[in-house]
């Protein structure tokens, strides 16, 4: 059977954003990241060891292909020494480690950020394709086929309805708990050919290369996180994160995540000077109605249009939270939609809820505070107190 893998480009867009952003800013920063998986899987994962060191093996034998760096070249923002930089990467085996803990697969990834970070993706839809080969019957992929065309009827629907001030748009955000490669290549197919006027995009870079779509994402929790470790004071973190970030991108790439602390201590860094920056915001935990109304009540109170602004929301959606959420924001905002396992894992086999998180830097840990509860991952108690006083964060 031919390795999961098939490309470095087969990952999300934001891991090539932030890591431009981090070799440019922090080159030599140390990191340890950390695979868990959140729900009880079917079988024990400790019994995908052998295949997850295989996969690993072929991971690490992969290079950045001239084709690949061409395209990496022509999109405005990847600059010319981050390519060179790239075509010299490989991963290093030394850096990833594989054991088990009785029925758990641990996986962690220790060294340079610039070499480790980018084993994120990989090292989830490896493991999730390892896990549904073992699942998969000749009905899977019927059954999931059933459900797309179905999710195609939903939105057939709802173009029904009448027009607001902005138009419903989703990105698929579902590579890193996807089915499969050949599945996910087949939704992505499908949506594109089916429903254009909806579907605007995906954050797999090797698909959005593939099939000529606008490739999407900017930041994730790990790029913030780590400014947690570099020598500003805590509470300054975030505005030390995203000062880096405009000085980086010089107004690309405008969407700026919110919950690394939670929304209400995002906002109170959020100044008129960032708020005029950056394009809009992402909501990943907490209730989207609430989120999205604090953000729009924010730029009011900066005095700036809410129309003139993005909120993407991409906390595990489907289309009926999507559409709803459309519904009460798109006369006064312009909402996009990133949607993940719903799209690239709805086959009726239970999927995997898998993270793999930055849990030190520079020897230090750093956290995320989620507004959802069983999303906050940090190993160290103290620290994770101190943050939430900083931040006057309740616990969740």
């Amino acid at each position: 059977m031919k390795p999961v893998v098939q490309s470095l480009l087969e990952t999300d867009l934001y891991k090539f954003t932030m890591w431009q952003a981090l070799l440019h800013s922090h080159p030599n920063t140390q990191t340890e990241y950390a695979f868990v998986c959140r729900n009880t899987p079917i079988y024990p994962l400790a019994e995908l060891k052998d295949d997850v060191e295989r996969e690993l093996d072929h991971l690490c034998s992969l290079q950045f292909t001239e084709d690949e760096l061409d395209y990496l070249r022509s999109l405005r923002f990847i600059k010319s020494d981050f390519t060179d930089f790239l075509a010299l990467f490989h991963f290093q085996r030394k850096f990833i480690k594989v054991s088990t803990n009785g029925e758990q697969l641990e996986i962690v990834a220790t060294g340079p950020q610039v070499h480790v970070s980018a084993f994120e993706i990989f090292v989830l839809h490896i493991v999730n394709e390892l896990y549904f080969r073992r699942l998969q019957t000749d009905a899977t992929l019927p059954e999931a086929r059933r459900r797309l065309a179905a999710k195609l009827s939903q939105l057939q629907a709802f173009a029904q309805e009448p027009k607001k001030f902005h138009p419903f748009e989703f990105s698929d955000f579902g590579v890193r708990r996807r089915f499969s490669g050949a599945w996910h290549d087949e939704v992505i197919t499908t949506l594109a050919r089916e429903v254009p006027e909806f579907f605007k995009g995906t954050s797999n870079v090797y698909l959005a290369k593939k099939h000529h779509l606008v490739p999407m994402g900017t930041m994730a929790h790990e790029y913030l996180q780590s400014y947690q470790s570099f020598g500003v004071r805590l509470r300054d973190f975030q505005k030390a994160a995203l000062e880096d970030w405009v000085q980086e991108y010089r107004g690309d790439l405008g969407i700026a995540l919110t919950d690394v602390v939670g929304m209400d201590a995002f906002l109170a860094d959020f100044d008129l000077y960032f708020a005029k920056l950056f394009d809009g915001l992402r909501h990943d935990s907490g209730d989207p109605i609430v989120w999205g109304e604090k953000a729009l009540a924010h730029y009011a109170k900066l005095r700036i249009d809410g129309k003139t602004k993005r909120l993407v929301f991409s906390d595990a959606l489907d289309f009926d939270t999507a559409f709803r959420i459309y519904r009460h924001f798109a006369d006064r905002t312009m909402p996009a939609f990133g949607i993940g396992t719903n799209l690239t894992n709805d086959t009726g086999i239970p999927p995997l809820n898998i993270v793999m998180k930055l849990m030190s830097c520079n020897g230090q840990p750093v956290a995320k505070l989620s507004d959802s509860a069983g999303k906050t991952l940090c190993t160290d108690e103290t620290f994770l107190a101190y943050l939430r006083q900083v931040f006057h964060h309740p616990a969740i």
